[in-house]
Protein backbone atom coordinates (compact mmCIF):
# COMPACT_ATOMS: atom_id res chain seq x y z
CA UNK A 1 0.00 0.00 0.00
CA UNK A 2 2.80 2.39 0.88
CA UNK A 3 4.55 1.63 -2.41
CA UNK A 4 1.44 2.63 -4.34
CA UNK A 5 1.18 5.91 -2.43
CA UNK A 6 4.84 6.71 -3.09
CA UNK A 7 4.40 5.94 -6.78
CA UNK A 8 1.30 8.15 -6.95
CA UNK A 9 3.22 11.00 -5.30
CA UNK A 10 6.09 10.62 -7.75
CA UNK A 11 3.71 10.66 -10.71
CA UNK A 12 1.89 13.72 -9.38
CA UNK A 13 5.18 15.60 -8.88
CA UNK A 14 6.27 14.72 -12.40
CA UNK A 15 2.97 15.85 -13.91
CA UNK A 16 3.01 19.13 -11.96
CA UNK A 17 6.56 19.93 -13.07
CA UNK A 18 5.82 19.43 -16.77
CA UNK A 19 4.34 22.44 -18.49
CA UNK A 20 0.91 21.70 -19.91
CA UNK A 21 0.38 22.60 -23.54
CA UNK A 22 -2.91 24.37 -24.02
CA UNK A 23 -4.67 23.74 -27.30
CA UNK A 24 -5.83 26.81 -29.17
CA UNK A 25 -8.28 26.79 -32.04
CA UNK A 26 -7.18 28.42 -35.28
CA UNK A 27 -8.73 31.73 -36.25
CA UNK A 28 -10.37 32.14 -39.66
CA UNK A 29 -7.24 33.85 -40.95
CA UNK A 30 -5.02 31.01 -39.71
CA UNK A 31 -7.37 28.48 -41.31
CA UNK A 32 -6.99 30.32 -44.62
CA UNK A 33 -3.20 30.24 -44.24
CA UNK A 34 -3.38 26.51 -43.53
CA UNK A 35 -5.55 25.94 -46.61
CA UNK A 36 -3.20 28.00 -48.80
CA UNK A 37 -0.23 26.04 -47.51
CA UNK A 38 -1.87 22.72 -48.38
CA UNK A 39 -3.19 23.79 -51.78
CA UNK A 40 0.22 24.79 -53.13
CA UNK A 41 0.42 21.19 -54.32
CA UNK A 42 -2.25 18.81 -55.52
CA UNK A 43 -3.69 17.05 -52.47
CA UNK A 44 -6.83 15.03 -51.89
CA UNK A 45 -9.80 17.04 -50.66
CA UNK A 46 -10.03 14.71 -47.67
CA UNK A 47 -6.58 15.81 -46.46
CA UNK A 48 -7.54 19.48 -46.65
CA UNK A 49 -10.82 18.91 -44.83
CA UNK A 50 -9.10 16.82 -42.15
CA UNK A 51 -6.54 19.57 -41.52
CA UNK A 52 -9.29 22.19 -41.26
CA UNK A 53 -11.27 19.98 -38.87
CA UNK A 54 -8.20 19.56 -36.67
CA UNK A 55 -7.66 23.34 -36.75
CA UNK A 56 -11.08 23.90 -35.18
CA UNK A 57 -9.70 22.44 -31.97
CA UNK A 58 -5.90 22.59 -32.14
CA UNK A 59 -4.07 25.00 -34.43
CA UNK A 60 -0.60 23.59 -33.74
CA UNK A 61 -1.72 20.02 -34.41
CA UNK A 62 -3.31 21.07 -37.70
CA UNK A 63 -0.11 22.69 -38.93
CA UNK A 64 1.92 19.64 -37.80
CA UNK A 65 -0.52 17.42 -39.74
CA UNK A 66 -0.11 19.61 -42.84
CA UNK A 67 3.69 19.68 -42.54
CA UNK A 68 3.87 15.92 -42.09
CA UNK A 69 1.65 15.33 -45.12
CA UNK A 70 3.63 17.75 -47.29
CA UNK A 71 6.95 16.25 -46.18
CA UNK A 72 5.69 12.77 -47.09
CA UNK A 73 4.70 14.04 -50.54
CA UNK A 74 8.12 15.61 -51.07
CA UNK A 75 9.88 12.41 -50.03
CA UNK A 76 7.92 10.31 -52.48
CA UNK A 77 9.21 10.13 -56.01
CA UNK A 78 7.04 12.29 -58.21
CA UNK A 79 7.63 12.78 -61.90
CA UNK A 80 6.61 16.18 -63.16
CA UNK A 81 5.95 16.48 -66.87
CA UNK A 82 6.01 19.99 -68.25
CA UNK A 83 3.86 20.72 -71.26
CA UNK A 84 5.75 22.15 -74.21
Amino acid sequence: MANTAMLDNRINKQIKSEPLEATVAATEEESVILAEKLTQVAIPLQVLLQALNIAKYDKAAAFRYADKYLNNIRKSKWVIIKAA
